[in-house]
């Protein structure tokens, strides 16, 4: 099994409401297992057993879904990678996109940091960024949104 297929793999788990997967072929065995802190959204522990399925599936979409909700024809910019966020290319430099600044395909808004490497995360459409939802030097995981874009 290659990297792409196992993060593919990854990309299915954290969609659906799978809690674990193993696969195992001649090359190997990969496990892929979901976190357990997106089950938290029931207040008794016996419902938490029978609402399981339905609060994983709907942890992840829970920020995706209600920021979009102040305007429909938001574009998200989400991060590519797990690491750690930065506005700015280096402390004393000006942030690389803040609420106003336009961007257009192929502008750097952020850096992630990666295993000690610095990836610059460009945007990908045109338009005029509304939110930043993440704090500077803050974790990200993999597809979670980075910044809400106003298309031109």
């Amino acid at each position: 099994m290659d990297l792409k297929q196992i993060h593919d793999l990854i990309k299915v788990v954290n969609k659906s409401n799978i809690g674990e997967i193993s696969i195992e072929d001649k090359d190997g065995k990969v496990t892929i297992k979901q976190k357990e802190d997106k089950i938290t959204m029931t207040s008794a522990p016996a419902q938490m057993y029978a609402a399981a399925p339905a609060a994983v599936a709907l942890a992840p979409a829970a920020p995706v879904v209600a920021a979009p909700a102040v305007a429909d024809n938001l574009i998200t910019i989400k991060s590519p990678m797990i690491g750690t966020f930065y506005r700015r290319a280096s402390p004393d430099k000006p942030f690389l996109a803040e609420e106003g600044t336009e961007v257009s395909p192929g502008k750097v808004v952020c850096i992630i940091e990666a295993m000690k490497l610095f990836n610059e995360i460009e945007s990908e459409v045109k338009g005029t960024i509304v939110k930043v939802l993440v704090e500077d030097a803050s974790p990200v995981e993999f597809d979670q949104p980075l910044f809400l874009v106003q298309p031109a």
